[in-house]
């Protein structure tokens, strides 16, 4: 099932819309990343290594957004049994996605409520991140990415009902890869960089954009649904 309702790619999409959160990764994340570069002592604080943990954080993030999305997925094989169930998860993925506009653009935070159900699993997950801290070898960089990748974060939930509308396990992991590797380069860029740039992307007028541009393709989604509806009839 194709989430987007629409024949432009999903993978193509969860990309594009993960490049436009860049401005919320960097507010979310970005002082993550420049605290987790900062605490490599300072010998050992050259250029290819630091590279090389900030990679390795993110491919430990990026793997459990794909885990989170195959499961979220598998649940979504069970929901959508017919035609009416699929075009209504659709419709809830499109919904999410103007949700999501909204909390980028800092027009409204309602997807704080959604993202506190999530802080009841990260009390449990944090403790064990925090063990793992100062960093010093990527295969503990790629393990406390992991671990971070369960950040309650309602950009990432957003996305993640994209995954229980497309109700296939290996397309929701495929389709949560493709989200983060879209916010691949503005956490990379925050955290090598110390926060250069970052002023430029989370710009109100950058963020209005993004927002906007999500708005409407959410709503060309539901038109688009609505027209597969109604010609069902």
């Amino acid at each position: 099932m194709n989430p987007t309702g629409t024949d432009l790619p999903p993978l193509l999409a969860a990309f594009v819309f993960g490049l436009l959160g860049g401005a919320h990764c960097i507010g979310m994340c970005g002082g993550i990343m420049s605290a987790l570069t900062f605490a490599v002592p300072p010998s050992m604080r050259h250029p290819a290594r630091l590279s090389g943990l900030l990679l390795g954080y993110n491919i430990g993030r990026i793997s459990s957004y794909m885990l989170a999305g195959a499961l979220v997925a598998g649940l979504g094989t069970l929901l959508a049994l017919s035609p009416l169930a699929g075009r209504m998860l659709q419709g809830f993925a499109a919904v999410m996605l103007i949700l999501m506009a909204l909390y980028i653009a800092d027009w409204w935070k309602g997807l704080l409520k959604v993202e506190a159900v999530g802080k009841r699993l990260w009390r449990y997950l944090e403790p064990l991140g925090r063990r793992l801290i100062p960093v010093v070898r990527i295969p503990q960089a790629v393990m406390l990415g992991a671990v971070w990748g369960w950040l309650p974060c309602g950009l990432v939930y957003s996305m993640l009902a994209w995954s229980l509308a497309i109700a296939d396990p290996w397309q929701g992991a495929a389709l949560m890869g493709a989200f983060g590797l879209g916010t691949l380069p503005a956490l990379l860029v925050t955290g090598m960089a110390a926060r250069q740039l970052s002023g430029l992307i989370r710009h109100r007028a950058t963020r209005t954009i993004a927002a906007l541009s999500i708005i409407a393709f959410a709503l060309w989604q539901l038109w688009s649904i609505s027209t597969i509806s109604s010609g069902a009839h």
